[in-house]
């Protein structure tokens, strides 16, 4: 943890000076408690600004070859970083996912799956909502409004956790889990249209 404190120290110090960052909404965040963070993905800056502009620890899925540099693999597990198999239904990964939600803790996803070259929100993969069905977590809406452009204005806006409740009354099946993820993208780009700037 006092190696998270000290890169997120460091980021909230870069994103400060360099892009003129601007937090909304970080009271959303529930103080206690299972969280999903699904946000918008612009750069790749976007999981150190998830995790600076909220005091609890945000944990992250990383691609396997991440791991494979040894530096770069000490400093990313110190961030709170994960394994997982790009491209693959990776069973670890899914276990490890849920059981950093079992404990309470944070996990930040990027429902897009992959970076957006134009900016414009893409459609989400459900494995955000897979997650959050399959825990008892709650799903905050984020929203990362760019672009990342040295002593330009980037924010991060997190939105009021969404009331799933309805969609855990039942089984879950691939019908719940679009209708969640769509849910879940509406948030996101619902927050992107009220903060731009």
């Amino acid at each position: 943890m006092k190696y998270y404190i000290l890169f997120r120290t460091f980021f909230r110090w870069l994103f400060s000076v360099f892009y003129r960052w601007q937090v909304i909404g970080a009271e959303h965040i529930p103080k206690k408690g299972p969280v999903i963070l699904c946000a918008n993905h612009i750069s790749n800056l976007d999981p150190p600004l998830l995790g600076s502009g909220i005091e609890r620890q945000v944990h992250f899925m990383a691609k396997e070859e991440l791991f494979r540099i040894p530096i770069l693999s000490f400093l990313i597990t110190q961030f709170g970083a994960f394994p997982v198999r790009r491209g693959a239904g990776d069973r670890a990964a899914i276990r490890a996912t849920l059981e950093v939600l079992q404990q309470g803790k944070i996990l930040g996803i990027f429902p897009e799956g992959s970076r957006s070259k134009t900016g414009q929100l893409k459609p989400g993969q459900p494995g955000a909502a897979m997650f959050a069905l399959r825990s008892e977590a709650q799903v905050v809406p984020v929203a990362i409004i760019g672009p990342f452009r040295l002593f330009r204005p980037v924010k991060i806006v997190y939105g009021q956790p969404i009331d799933l409740s309805r969609f855990r009354q039942g089984k879950s099946n691939s019908n719940t889990l679009r209708e969640v993820t769509e849910l879940i993208m509406q948030q996101i780009q619902q927050l992107i249209d009220q903060n731009k700037s």
